[in-house]
C-alpha cells in the first residue's frame, strides 16, 4: 500500500474519527471531570465515597439485569431456532412480528403494560370473569422485570436468529448422520456455531436493562429504584451533577467489565470448535 492510498483511507475514516471524538470520548471525560470535582471545580474525592450508600440500588440493577437476560435467553433462543428453520415468507411474516414493538414509542409500550397489570386492569378483569384472582401484579420487582424482558427481547431474538440463518446446516446433518441425537446436536453442534449471536444478545439486553429507569420508575411504582433511577433523580431533581456522574461512571465501568467478560467467551468461542 502506497501512501497515497493510506492517505485516502485515513481521510476516509476521519468523518467516523470526528463522531467518536465528539459523540463518545468528550462526554466521557466530562463525565470523568464532574465525578472527581465539586459544584465548584475543586478536586474532591467525595462523591467517590459517597457511593456506598448506594450498593442496594446497584446490586439490585445487575440482579434484575441478569435475571431478565436470561428469561430472554431462554424464550429467544427456541424462537429464533424456529423462525430460522421456517420458510421464507414465515421467515419474514415472524421477524415483523418480532420487530413490530419496536416501532412503538418506548413509553407507550410501558404504559400499555401499567393498563394490563393495574389491580383493576386488563388482565385481572379478565381472570375475574374466570373466577381467578384478582392479583395484585403492578408495583413488583417481577413487573419490572416483565417490563424489561418485553422491551428487550428483540434485541436477544435477532442476533441469534442472524447468526442461524447462516449457520451451516451440513454440519446439522452431518451430526445426525454421525448417531447424534437431537440435543447433542443442539449441545454440541447448534449452539458452538450460534454462540456469537447469543453474546451479542445478551450485551444488547443485559446493558440496557442495568442501566434503565423508566421501567423501574412506571412498573415498581419506585419501589424498587434502580441505579438508573438514583443518576435520572442526582440530574433531574437534586442537579447533583457531580454526584449523578460518579455513579454514571461506576456504573460505566461495570458495563465494560460484563461486556469484556463477554468479549473473553467469544474470543474462546474462536478458539474453539465444532465436536459430536
Amino acid at each position: 500500500m502506497n501512501k497515497k492510498q493510506a492517505f485516502k483511507q485515513k481521510l476516509c475514516a476521519s468523518p467516523h474519527i470526528v463522531w467518536s471524538a465528539i459523540f463518545v470520548v468528550v462526554p466521557l471525560i466530562m463525565v470523568l471531570y464532574y465525578a472527581i470535582t465539586d459544584r465548584t471545580g475543586a478536586f474532591t474525592t467525595d462523591n467517590i465515597t459517597r457511593l456506598s450508600d448506594y450498593v442496594t440500588p446497584f446490586l439490585r440493577s445487575l440482579w434484575f439485569g441478569i435475571v431478565a437476560t436470561i428469561i430472554c435467553l431462554i424464550i429467544a433462543y427456541p424462537l429464533a431456532y424456529i423462525i430460522a428453520h421456517s420458510k421464507a415468507k414465515v421467515q419474514s411474516t415472524m421477524v415483523i412480528l418480532v420487530m413490530i414493538p419496536m416501532w412503538m414509542n418506548f413509553l407507550l409500550r410501558t404504559y400499555a403494560w401499567m393498563t394490563l397489570l393495574e389491580d383493576s386492569g386488563v388482565i385481572n378483569t379478565i381472570l375475574g370473569k374466570i373466577g381467578i384472582g384478582p392479583f395484585h401484579m403492578i408495583n413488583t420487582s417481577g413487573a419490572v422485570i416483565l417490563g424489561m424482558v418485553y422491551n428487550f427481547l428483540p434485541y436477544m431474538i435477532l442476533p441469534i436468529y442472524t447468526v442461524m440463518t447462516k449457520m451451516d446446516k451440513n454440519l446439522v446433518e452431518a451430526a445426525h448422520d454421525l448417531g447424534a441425537n437431537k440435543f447433542r446436536v443442539i449441545k454440541d453442534v447448534v449452539f458452538p456455531l450460534t454462540r456469537s449471536g447469543v453474546i451479542s444478545g445478551i450485551t444488547m439486553v443485559f446493558v440496557p436493562s442495568v442501566s434503565t429507569f423508566y421501567i423501574s420508575q412506571k412498573l415498581g411504582g419506585g419501589s424498587f429504584a434502580l441505579i438508573g433511577d438514583i443518576i435520572e433523580m442526582q440530574f433531574q431533581v437534586s442537579n447533583n451533577f457531580n454526584f449523578g456522574a460518579a455513579l454514571s461512571l461506576v456504573l460505566m465501568i461495570l458495563i465494560l467489565i460484563c461486556m469484556a467478560v463477554m468479549n473473553r467467551f467469544g474470543d474462546a468461542e474462536k478458539a474453539g470448535g465444532v465436536g459430536v
